[in-house]
């Protein structure tokens, strides 16, 4: 089925999970909003999405007044969000609690937090007066569970997880649908950003089996919203096959 009339907007569209839901959601006919720091790519991802209705925002979510400007003023056309996918978060470092980096931790909280509440918070009012809207809030398995040296990620994680029980109940009166897409090892740029860029690391992460891949999520996503009207996926956990726990990898090396 084609989502001809839909618009969605995607958080975090320039790499991975988001680049790839992007890529998914124009394949089935929708009119889409990227968002995003980089600019560059994501006029890369408007050039390859040729044939598509693409409207660009480059903002970064930890600024409030910024998405708030760049959402109040869509133009025609694109101004009737139908679908938000929350998408942009990021990890820093493996570091002990004892020893975390503060910037680290600001990151992780403004990126992964109160970025998806500002985000939120420019696109939800429309919804309500409508009274139907989709939002994925892109969780983690780390909002499941903790592990060793991911004390504060997690921490954002599970915030994430409890923000979307919260916005589905608050929600609910309205018709909106809120769901929360927890992966696992996803391999993208997510380790190479959590080790500064230190590309040998962030490779033995993925060494040895076959991690999820962003377009694994982004078929889920667009499962996800393509349910019938009276169905709400509301929070599924997906692995890769080698993977049982956050620190349980059946590894062939």
């Amino acid at each position: 089925m084609k989502h001809s009339q839909k618009t969605a907007l995607i958080t975090g569209a320039t790499s991975g999970i988001g680049r790839a839901t992007a890529q998914n959601f124009a394949a089935n006919g929708f009119r889409l909003i990227l968002c995003g720091r980089r600019g560059d790519r994501l006029r890369e991802l408007q050039a390859e999405l040729a044939g598509t209705d693409v409207h660009l925002l480059e903002f970064d979510v930890r600024d409030a007044d910024a998405v708030q400007k760049a959402i109040g003023d869509l133009p025609d056309g694109f101004d009737r969000i139908d679908i938000l996918v929350n998408n942009a978060g990021n990890a820093h470092g493996l570091d002990p609690v004892q020893s975390g980096d503060l910037a680290d931790w600001d990151a992780m909280i403004d990126i992964n937090v109160k970025g998806l509440l500002y985000v939120s918070q420019a696109v939800i009012p429309q919804m309500v007066a409508r009274r139907s809207g989709h939002i994925i809030n892109i969780g983690s398995t780390a909002a499941k569970e903790v592990y060793p040296g991911g004390n504060v990620y997690c921490a954002s994680k599970h915030a994430v997880d409890a923000i979307s029980q919260g916005m589905r109940m608050d929600l609910n009166p309205y018709g909106i649908k809120v769901g929360c897409i927890n992966p696992g090892m996803v391999e993208t740029e997510f380790s190479e950003v959590r080790f500064k860029g230190d590309r040998d690391r962030a490779a033995k992460v993925y060494a040895g089996f076959e991690p999820l891949r962003p377009e694994d999520v982004a078929d889920i996503i667009y499962f996800t919203v393509s349910r019938p009207a009276h169905v709400n996926i509301a929070d599924l956990i997906v692995f890769p096959t080698a993977q049982a726990s956050s620190t349980i990898v059946n590894r062939k090396v």
